[in-house]
């Protein structure tokens, strides 16, 4: 696993669209003003998150992005899994070339530690990351559209 721009992409496109849904699906447009993402680019990530069933694409003029399943329900390691997928690269732990060294005592130390991260990325789910944000006093979309007085 690789932090790559691409995975922060994804990880902040999908807690937009949890964060800031509401009754109406979240419009990549809007996500890419929210997060600073090129929409081009961002389009791509979205669609790979569809296929992989992270999200759901709503169409027609009021069209945009849902959550295909709760939020609880969705980790970091899902997202990272697909992003991975997307970018296609070679995993170096599993390439034959290297010296004993490396096989022996660097590789199975790096191992531990991608397995750690792995193991945390699967524990942190969307709503983890949800709850933070609204600790953090960050403004949803969703609660702003429903302030009103009487």
């Amino acid at each position: 696993m690789r932090l790559t721009k691409k995975l922060m992409f994804a990880i902040e496109a999908v807690l937009d669209i949890a964060y800031h849904a509401s009754d109406q699906p979240v419009q990549s447009k809007e996500i890419a003003e929210r997060q600073g993402i090129p929409r081009r680019y961002l389009e791509q990530v979205l669609q790979g998150l569809v296929h992989a069933g992270i999200l759901r694409g709503v169409r027609g003029p009021r069209g945009g992005y849902r959550l295909a399943r709760e939020r609880r329900r969705i980790t970091i390691a899902d997202i990272a899994h697909v992003v991975a997928e997307m970018e296609g690269g070679r995993d170096p732990l599993t390439d034959p070339a290297g010296s004993d060294l490396g096989h022996v005592v660097l590789r199975p130390i790096w191992q531990e530690i991608e397995d750690y991260a792995m193991g945390r990325l699967s524990e942190t789910t969307i709503e983890h990351l949800c709850v933070a944000a609204q600790k953090a006093g960050i403004k949803s979309q969703s609660q702003t559209q429903f302030d009103f007085m009487i």
